[in-house]
């Protein structure tokens, strides 16, 4: 049998994990996760209203997020947007031994604040368990040692000061997630290097065997697809190889393609907008404007 739950506020995550211990505070919580019951009565599929980091190694591989299993045999962190499934798959056959740490905070936390505006920043929350962050010794110590601080704090008696410091810590946490997830692109530039040949190549036919007829322009989220990454993850690490996002690898090939259709051929400017997947000319005219710096009148005229 499986169930979905959904957790509107943080106090459901001590339900569901069948803690007895207090929550200090509503919008924000530390959970040790070797002080849980892992035990599944069913396979559960969680949906949370909150943002979740977590870190765990344990001896098991049923729990699914993107419809891919997780891993967590050599420890890794997740870090999951509000309202993202994960699934937990029950399996009374096995002996659960888990540990690490899990922060939980609610959006609420942090509104009005300048974290708030900084967390789309933080692409990593859109990642794929797949590209999950996996952590050098040096760097859990770091994890962990900020999750201690908050969770000191949160046992502290709550004053004026207490909220300020403990979004500083989560906002300390977030960028050390940001700089070994940076790490962790160049540890895997061989394989990064495949990756940007891929989306070349996907790029490249796309624009040569006419597909904007049939399917339209290529988006983000149908090259990402192509190659098997979370269209965040793609665009980091595309930006990180070539300096230049997803979208941007898109324009490249669409902007050269329109300069052959305005040098090869006679048609109209808009036959050309239409062509390429543009219902409106005015809005190829002002990309190939911001790409080119001339209007494409003005670029067929000098060719």
């Amino acid at each position: 049998m499986s169930i979905f739950l959904k957790m509107p506020a943080i106090a459901d995550l001590f339900k569901f994990f069948r803690l007895n211990k207090p929550l200090n505070h509503p919008l924000v919580a530390v959970i040790d996760f070797s002080q849980v019951d892992d035990q599944l009565d069913d396979d559960t599929k969680i949906s949370a209203d909150f943002y979740c980091l977590l870190f765990k190694n344990y001896n098991r591989n049923n729990v699914r997020y993107g419809r891919k299993v997780v891993d967590f045999n050599d420890g890794s962190l997740i870090c999951m947007a509000p309202n993202q499934v994960i699934e937990m798959e029950n399996d009374n056959t096995q002996t659960i031994v888990m540990e690490g740490w899990g922060l939980f905070f609610h959006p609420d936390l942090i509104r009005g604040t300048s974290l708030n505006d900084k967390m789309k920043d933080y692409s990593f929350f859109s990642y794929e368990i797949s590209e999950a962050l996996h952590m050098s010794e040096k760097e859990k110590q770091i994890y962990k040692e900020c999750i201690q601080k908050i969770e000191t704090e949160l046992q502290e008696n709550i004053d004026v000061h207490s909220q300020a410091i403990i979004i500083s810590n989560i906002e300390l946490l977030l960028n050390y997630c940001q700089r070994f997830y940076g790490r962790q692109f160049i540890t895997r530039k061989s394989a990064n290097s495949s990756v940007v040949m891929q989306v070349e190549k996907i790029l490249k036919e796309y624009f040569k065997n006419g597909k904007i007829d049939e399917q339209g322009l290529p988006t983000v989220k149908s090259v990402a697809e192509k190659v098997n990454l979370s269209p965040g993850y793609l665009s980091d690490l595309l930006k990180r190889e070539t300096g230049k996002n997803t979208q941007d690898h898109i324009h490249f090939y669409l902007i050269e393609e329109a300069k052959n259709m305005l040098i090869d051929s006679e048609r109209s400017v808009s036959e050309i907008a239409y062509l390429l997947g543009f219902e409106y000319p005015q809005y190829f005219n002002k990309l190939f404007k911001q790409k080119t710096g001339k209007t494409p009148l003005s670029f067929r005229s000098m060719n």
